[in-house]
This record gives C-alpha cells, structure tokens and sequence, in this order.
C-alpha cells in the first residue's frame, strides 16, 4: 500500500504519520508532501529520514491512497486530481463535508456506508467527531430530541502559530498574535469566523455535521469557546432523549461502546480532563448525570485529543477500513 499524506509537515500531518506508524498499516511507502514552500523538508516514518515531496509529486508518484491535513484550499484543487488518478483521498479540511456525494466519516458509527465508488471522503471537524461518538449510541438507544452543546477548544485546532501565541504569552515573551486577543489566563468565545447570524463556523460545523454522521435531523445548538490548553477539547453537553433512561444504564452503554472511555468517579475526582486525554486515541465521557429541568434531560463532559481522534486518529481509521474491506481502486 502506497499512502500520501498532504501536510505532513503540519501539527496534524505529523500526527498522522505517528498514527499510522501505531496502527502497523502495510505502509509499503509514505510519500509525504507539502506546500512548495515546505517541500524539501524531512519527516522520520518507522525510524527512516524521508524527504518531503510537492504536492505534485505526490500526485506523479500514483499512491493508493492520499490523507490530506493541508486545509480547504489545497484540498478543493488537489483533491479531485488525486481522485482523477485512481487514488483514494481522505481529507481533514471542510471542503467537502458537506458535499452531498462524500460520505462524512466516523469509523466507529457509518464506516459501513463506504463503497469503492467513493474516491473523496471527508474527516468530521474535531468537535463534532468526539460529541458524534457520544451522541451515537444515546440516539440508538433512547433517540434523541435537542442537544445543547458549549465547547473549550484547544489552541492546538487553530494550528503552530495559535500554539506559539498561547507559549510566547506564557512565557512573556512577544510574538505576533493568531488570535485577535491574549490567549493566556483568557477565553475567546470566538472559534471559527462568525457569520451573519451571529454564529461561528466552528459551531455550525457541530450543528450540520452531526446532523449528517447521524443521519437524524436533530435540534441542536452549539458555543465553541477557544481556551489556553493544548491536550485537547472538551465539551459540556446536555440532552434531551425521546424516553426515559436510568443514569446507570446510560454509563453502562457508553463504558461499553468501542472507542469510549467512561470516567465517572466524582468521589474520587476523576473526570475527563484534556492533559489525561493527549495522547490518546479515545474519547472520554464523564460528569454523567440527569438534568432534573427537563422531562429525559442529560447532562455529559466529553474530552478527546483534537490532534488525534479528532484528526489523525480518525483519518487513519478511516484508511484502516478501506484496507480490511478491500475499498481502495487502484
């Protein structure tokens, strides 16, 4: 198997290439690329030194598959000309989530829609992939009538200079800003560009995007917050389900469903929190309890590594599907 990945020089692409070399994919060769500007560089895959290559190369170079973690833009022009080639692409930008034709993503809920035919497939945005992981099962089970969701989101989705900024302000030292505030010992309620009603693209990503993966139109509304950590997102979450549940069976459905870990202990303070959860391939649910103001409410805090299951960790599962069922053309 022959697998690029566009933007390996990235937070994510790099990420990408750890994952991968965990997951012990038949990798016969990484050809990693970039922008022209970053071409020339090296990344290390399973202890070897490899050059990155331009995009255009990549495309020369006929692999099996191409991850893309480059952004929009690059996707939407280099996307189609992998697809044209016989490749395989699975990208991490928003280009084309909400393309009608590309099937949206997460392994562990709607891998089982994927055919050969599908030469495009989009990686969920990190928020919605770790609240989708939760939400999924609750909606087999219970249905699900309105969610309500507020996001604390790592510096690490807005990329290395949002991680410079948090660092340099951390450390006083002076750097040119990402953020249109101080990040450090602050809250930007502002994840995303804001739209003209108000809200950002960060949270209506949340809203269009679970509706998809779902494939369930359900009321929900989301604040995404930018906050000074870099382990990863967390999410305050409340539901309303379609019946009634017991608060010890919900645990038991989310302990038990694959890519889960509860962790719920109140009495000996543990909780998901996002310096447990870097590193992790996992999403963490905890704060498990009902919500006495609404007939079937429920209240969670959901924690996930935004740089791995809400980005590299996904995409690579995603390729590990193809690979096991034989989905990949060329």
């Amino acid at each position: 198997m022959r697998i690029a990945i566009v933007g390996a020089t990235g937070l994510v692409g790099r990420e990408m290439i750890r994952v991968l070399e965990e997951f012990d994919l038949p990798v016969e060769m990484l050809i990693p690329a970039a922008s022209d500007r970053s071409a020339g560089q090296s990344v290390f895959f399973n202890g070897k030194k490899m050059k990155v290559v331009s995009v255009k190369e990549a495309v020369e170079a006929k692999p099996d598959m191409a991850i893309f973690s480059a952004g929009a833009e690059v996707s939407k022009k280099w996307a189609p000309v992998f697809a044209e080639s016989g490749t395989t692409v699975i990208d991490n930008s928003s280009a084309w989530r909400m393309n009608v034709d590309v099937p949206l993503i997460v392994p562990e809920i709607n891998a089982a829609i994927l055919t050969k035919n599908d030469k495009i497939i989009a990686n969920p945005n990190c928020s919605t992939i770790q609240l989708v992981m939760v939400l999924a099962p609750l909606q087999k089970r219970y249905g699900i009538k309105r969610v309500v969701v507020s996001t604390y989101q790592s510096v690490t989705g807005s990329g290395v200079k949002a991680v410079e900024q948090l660092m340099s302000e951390r450390n006083d030292k002076s750097v040119e800003k990402f953020y249109p505030h101080t990040i450090d010992l602050n809250v930007l309620p502002h994840a995303g560009d804001f739209e003209t009603d108000g809200y950002t693209t960060e949270e209506l990503k949340l809203v269009n995007e679970t509706r998809k993966i779902l494939n369930v139109d359900i009321p929900l509304t989301a604040t995404a917050a930018r906050v000074p950590v870099v382990g990863g997102h967390s999410e305050a979450v409340n539901a309303e389900l379609e019946k009634d549940f017991d608060i010890e069976e919900v645990k038991q459905l989310l302990a038990k469903t694959k890519g889960i870990v509860l962790e719920d202990n109140p009495d000996e303070n543990r909780y998901p929190m996002p310096m447990n959860a870097k590193g992790n391939n996992e999403v963490f649910v905890g704060r498990v309890r009902r919500d006495f103001s609404v007939e079937h409410g429920i209240n969670l805090w959901i924690v996930a590594d935004n740089i791995r299951k809400g980005a590299a960790t996904n995409a690579v599962q995603i390729a590990a599907w193809l690979i096991q069922n034989n989905l990949t053309t060329r």
